[in-house]
């Protein structure tokens, strides 16, 4: 399912064939939270802006407007209009993220809507279960995400509890591709690896869950409290354990210079919130460094936000108009901002895939970041 079509280093330029279109990586998955990404950007506005995978979140979408009611409505892909892949996180994360509201069993956890209160379990079967109704692409393992920071002895029990739900998701999604009723009965599964900052324990469990035989692997709990050198130290030890012939998936991370050094050691799979949340706030990266457009001295700047763009806002906008929506709480303001940074961060993965088949992966890694 995976081919690597050649490396530099480590980085690598592959072709990852799914259910839903083959995804070219390295790729940066666009994040749509709740089946939209925040910004009023369409599914048409995300293949303009030439946005190879989309990314979804099991919790949010449980809560509202219910994974049963995305099923009933022929699964996720038609319930948004979008036909090229789809990845679900567990919502393991968002779930371990609310500290106050839930608890830990070795069945899953319990924990209280953050929506309306209401009491709610997910373990590893319901969460597959939930999954494979809104029928994505790919299904994310339900893990724990314990704090970067957390003690050895508790991260060493978080892994190994981890582990066992790993298994427990892969015979829960055999089942249910099994099952005619299943919407797509070609649902793929991701495993992650956890273990906070410690290389010992994340390298054991990279070996251990490499024998699940999963179609790719992610490393998860990165970008939790840790620095960038100890995310990229564990990246440099972690890597090399997983398998050579599968996608290896950051989770989300992160700025540019984080997406290219960790293209530099071997991922392949990135998601993040950071560009889209910063375009909602008139923070901008182009090629000559990262902006605010609402500085004043944009007041009455008549180029594009990045003379060498094609997304929809430089083609056919000034930054002192753009900035003017922002300041009046224009929506299209805030979308012509989102759809921008989206743009740049889906043509850098095309730039690095290129670099990278042209083995000149590290003079452009430096040329891009010069500016950052």
């Amino acid at each position: 399912m995976f081919r690597i079509l050649a490396k530099d280093g480590r980085a690598k330029r592959g072709e990852f064939e799914t259910p839903h279109g083959v995804i070219q990586t390295p790729v940066f998955m666009n994040v749509g939270t709740a089946a939209a990404v925040k910004g009023a950007v369409s599914s048409a506005d995300l293949e303009a802006i030439k946005t190879k995978v989309q990314l979804s979140n099991t919790y949010h979408l449980h809560l509202r407007p219910g994974d049963d009611v995305i099923r009933r409505l022929n699964g996720l892909h038609r319930f948004m209009s979008w036909d090229k892949p789809i990845l679900t996180d567990s919502g393991g994360f968002q779930i371990f993220s609310l500290a106050s509201l839930r608890k830990i069993k070795e069945e899953g956890v319990y924990f209280s809507s953050h929506i309306d209160g209401r009491k709610i379990f997910i373990g590893p079967e319901e969460s597959i279960r939930i999954q494979s109704n809104l029928a994505s692409t790919i299904a994310m393992a339900f893990d724990e995400c314990p704090s970067a920071k957390a003690e050895k002895k508790y991260v060493e029990a978080s892994v190994a509890r981890t582990t066992r739900w790993l298994e427990r998701c892969k015979n829960e999604l055999v089942r249910l591709n099994q099952s005619p009723s299943a919407i797509n009965r070609k649902q793929m599964l991701f495993g992650i690896n956890q273990g906070a900052i410690f290389a010992d324990l994340r390298i054991e469990h990279a070996k251990r869950i490499t024998e699940f035989d999963l179609p790719g692997y992610a490393i998860g709990g990165l970008a939790v409290g840790e620095s960038h050198d100890e995310m990229y130290f564990i990246l440099e030890e972690v890597i090399p354990h997983l398998p050579k012939t599968k996608p290896v998936y950051l989770m989300g991370v992160g700025t540019p210079a984080n997406i290219l050094e960790g293209i530099e050691r071997g991922v392949d799979f990135f998601d993040c919130v950071y560009p889209s949340r910063n375009g909602r706030h008139g923070h901008l990266y182009t090629n000559q460094g990262k902006l605010n457009l609402l500085n004043e001295k944009f007041k009455e700047d008549h180029r594009p936000i990045d003379k060498s763009c094609g997304c929809p806002a430089c083609l056919r906008h000034t930054r002192a108009y753009v900035r003017h929506l922002l300041k009046a709480n224009e929506m299209l303001g805030m979308r012509l901002c989102v759809m921008h940074n989206l743009y740049f961060y889906n043509e850098m993965m095309e730039e690095a895939g290129q670099a990278i088949l042209e083995r000149r992966f590290g003079a452009y890694k430096k040329d891009k970041l010069k500016f950052y």
